[in-house]
């Protein structure tokens, strides 16, 4: 029986929720219905952002209070509170090793081929994994054969290179690691907790965790982490930190320091290596080195300790550095040279310009997309159903398209505190056509053109397609403009600065779009279009009210790309970004004169005042 992990009181609801993301985790190894995946996923978020203790919600009969919360969970939930443990996960973590969702992260692999290779050859990691396919053994399986050892041996190669290991895309790695960070923060010797690494930098992917923290009893600590719900294995613990593998396959450092030193180490955890060595380059020639102990002095040999990462920057005549920026791109210099840029912040968002509805493939109504965009502060949103080809199913024909538009129009005069915009994703024909006719296309409030087929056209053949529809005087924005899906799919050829230059000459927004499986424009892509005079627009595609947080994911990419609230359009009321566009008020590249978005917005409401006619 697992036993509480903060013994003596009631469970936190950070711990608790825990329990369900391991659950949700191994019922996905497991090859459970998705359903049931999303079911203990949506759990665990809802625990997590409960208000009131959800253990004394359970043992009052008010848990199903809670969104998400029905009699199979709650009933486990009192198990969970009776025993310290959830009887489904014991089973399941009995099943299967920790390393084993390592091989489902591998090119080619999934949970069913992983399963497949355990079943029959006990293979549980990617060790195990290349022995058998060095000796041959996995052309013995139904399914498998010579090329695909062959195939496994270039993967298992590949990812010997930091870049290519499997890796998990940043949301999944960051609900692990502010989960871990949140349930350690309860414990009663934690001092401070933080999350470092590549997921604090906010990279698109993460090979494994780093979490940072001091302590007034580092033991205690470590002893709570490695008891965590998540932790499969713990391959070294000391008073210093652990080093652990969670149950889904993903490495995770804590590391504990006293908190005299906790910047030093902070600063080093968070890297990127390329930064820390370029930093430590620069200040050896200033007479310094630099550690994640301290900075020491040659001329002295005293060596500095740094509470903060503030500290350690201006030991070294720095302005602070965002995480972001840690990437040796010249951050070190401008940092120097007070030549840092102020980075957008989520909060600057006025509006959002790409979703779906129920027309498409989203999930939600047009008025549960609105209300969702109300309670995130909004002052617009645009709704941009896909066209009629996109090809993948519930394409909205014309006819359909404007019932649409004056249901929105009916919407929009119903609703207080936020502008309904009509819009629509339209495909891009191979020749830079679209799929509606101007006079449709006319009546239409906002239009986002992308290329959902026909990626294997040559680079000269893409780049004159995207530019052709760019040309269009109705398109405003091209969407996820080089097509990627992280992991999954490369970009197709496509000369981006040959874009950028069309974007800023015919007043188009290039969009970087947040879903995490896009984040596209990327973040070097996305500085190229900025430095050649086109403006960004930062939206979520969402295809459900709660995916219109994706946003914060192309949030971080444009502070990698060093953008300002400036660079991106719908930082602005929407009366000013109407007048930017080639529509508007202004010709095309007149956009390029207006003043860019001051001030940070209040997430609030708007007053209904605020709308816009």
């Amino acid at each position: 029986m697992r036993l509480q992990i903060f013994a003596g009181r009631a469970m936190s609801n950070a711990e608790i929720a825990l329990h369900f993301d391991e659950l949700a985790d191994l019922y996905e190894l497991d090859g459970a219905i998705v359903h049931r995946v999303l079911a203990y996923r949506n759990a665990a978020k809802s625990i997590r952002d409960a208000t009131a203790s959800v253990e004394e919600m359970t043992r009052t009969g008010r848990v199903t209070e809670l969104p998400g919360i029905g009699k199979t969970i709650a009933e486990k939930l009192a198990t969970l509170f009776d025993t310290g443990e959830i009887p489904a996960a014991r089973k399941l973590k009995a099943k299967y090793p920790p390393g084993l969702v390592e091989i489902t992260r591998l090119p080619g692999f999934g949970p069913k081929r992983a399963r497949k290779l355990f079943d029959e050859l006990g293979i549980a990691s990617l060790d195990a994994l290349r022995e058998a396919a060095e000796k041959e053994r996995l052309r013995e399986v139904p399914g498998f054969g010579a090329k695909a050892e062959e195939a496994v041996l270039v993967a298992l190669d590949a990812g010997l290179d930091d870049r290519t290991k499997p890796r998990l895309l940043l949301p999944r790695a960051l609900q692990i690691a502010e989960a871990i960070a949140a349930a350690l923060r309860e414990h009663p010797a934690a001092d401070r907790v933080e999350v470092a690494g590549s997921a604090r930098r906010r990279t698109e992917t993460c090979k494994d965790l780093d979490i940072v923290a001091t302590a007034s009893d580092p033991d205690a600590l470590a002893d709570a982490f490695s008891t965590l719900p998540l932790i499969g294995e713990v391959h070294r613990s000391a008073t210093a930190g652990v080093r652990a593998v969670s149950h889904n396959g993903m490495p995770i450092d804590l590391r504990i320091v006293p908190p005299e030193n906790f910047g030093n180490l902070l600063q080093h955890f968070t890297g990127s290596k390329q930064h820390n060595e370029a930093l430590r380059t620069d200040a050896v020639r200033r007479g310094l080195h630099v550690s994640e102990y301290g900075i020491t002095d040659d001329s002295t040999g005293t060596t500095h300790a740094c509470a903060t990462e503030e500290e350690v920057y201006d030991l070294l005549g720095m302005r602070y550095i965002e995480p972001e920026l840690r990437e040796n791109r010249g951050e070190l210099q401008a940092a120097r040279e007070g030549g840092l840029p102020e980075l957008i912040e989520l909060d600057d968002l006025r509006g959002e310009l790409h979703c779906h509805t129920v027309l498409s493939d989203g999930r939600n109504t047009l008025g549960e997309m609105a209300a969702a965009a109300i309670e995130r502060g909004y002052e617009y949103i645009a709704f941009t159903d896909h066209s009629a080809t996109h090809g993948f199913g519930n394409d909205v024909q014309p006819d359909e398209l404007r019932r649409q538009i004056e249901r929105i129009r009916r919407l929009d005069s119903e609703v207080d505190g936020i502008r309904l915009l009509a819009g629509s994703e339209v495909n891009i024909f191979p020749d830079g056509s679209l799929d509606y006719d101007d006079d449709l296309l006319a009546e239409l409030d906002w239009i986002v053109a992308s290329m959902h087929s026909s990626f294997r056209l040559g680079e000269a053949e893409m780049t004159k397609r995207a530019i052709t529809a760019m040309e269009h005087p109705l398109v405003d924005a091209i969407g996820h403009p080089t097509g990627r899906l992280i992991e999954r799919r490369n970009p197709y050829a496509i000369d981006v600065e040959a874009i950028a230059e069309a974007a800023a000459r015919t007043g188009t927004f290039l969009e970087i779009n947040g879903n995490p499986d896009r984040r596209d424009l990327n973040e070097t892509n996305a500085r190229i279009a900025v430095e050649a005079g086109a403006r960004i627009v930062i939206d979520s595609d969402g295809h459900g009210y709660e995916t219109l947080a994706n946003v914060r994911y192309g949030v971080a990419t444009a502070r990698r790309a060093w953008l300002t609230a400036g660079d991106v359009a719908n930082t602005r009321p929407w009366p000013e970004l109407d007048r930017m566009r080639k529509r508007g008020a202004a010709a095309p590249g007149a956009h390029e004169a207006v003043a860019p978005a001051t001030g940070r917005r209040a997430r609030a409401r708007p007053s209904a005042t605020a709308r816009s006619s």
